[in-house]
């Protein structure tokens, strides 16, 4: 299959030797307009998230619906196996002894929500993922180790090569590469 040489690259990847170096960066990208750019680095950072611009995860209303969801089906599923379907009258005790459900209730709660936020997560950062072009830059493997790199993609519309390359470069970034798809 032939490759087409005016296709749009990717984007642009380079690093830096500090973490500093990588948050000001990410606050002069935000800055200018950036919505389309990520960091990559050995360790989390703190606060870079915030110089991104990045929104809030999702993830937290995702597992407290699981919960609910797990909380009100247990509840339920008890509440018609003895209320309803299998009536078992002893010793005159009510039909609803919510004190027996709180074992059951609970560990469903916390399986629904275990299940929620580890598949959730796989899901919201597209895992598994096998490639991805950022790792096309000869020092990725370093992201690792103890280098902080950025990656501009190329469909962000503030995206120009020129002005991304100086932007970056102003900024400390150092082997900058465009990166194909």
């Amino acid at each position: 299959m032939a490759t087409d040489s005016h296709a749009r690259p990717f984007g642009m990847v380079g690093y830096f030797e500090t973490p500093a170096q990588l948050f000001h960066a990410c606050e002069s990208l935000r800055d200018a307009g950036y919505k389309k750019f990520d960091a990559h680095t050995p360790f989390p950072v703190h606060g870079l998230e915030k110089a991104m611009g990045a929104s809030p995860s999702r993830l937290p209303w995702l597992v407290l619906a699981c919960a609910v969801v797990g909380f009100s089906s247990a509840v339920l599923l008890q509440w018609w196996t003895l209320g309803y379907d299998y009536v078992m009258n002893i010793a005159g005790k009510a039909t609803f002894p919510w004190q027996a459900y709180v074992p059951v209730t609970f560990e469903l709660t916390i399986l629904l929500s275990a299940f929620g936020c580890f598949f959730g997560m796989w899901g919201l950062n597209s895992l598994p993922t096998y490639f991805h072009p950022t790792m096309q830059h000869p020092n990725f493997p370093r992201a690792t180790d103890d280098l902080f790199f950025i990656s501009v993609e190329a469909k962000d519309p503030n995206y120009d090569s020129t002005r991304t390359r100086a932007l970056l470069e102003g900024a400390g970034c150092k082997e900058l590469v465009e990166v194909e798809p």
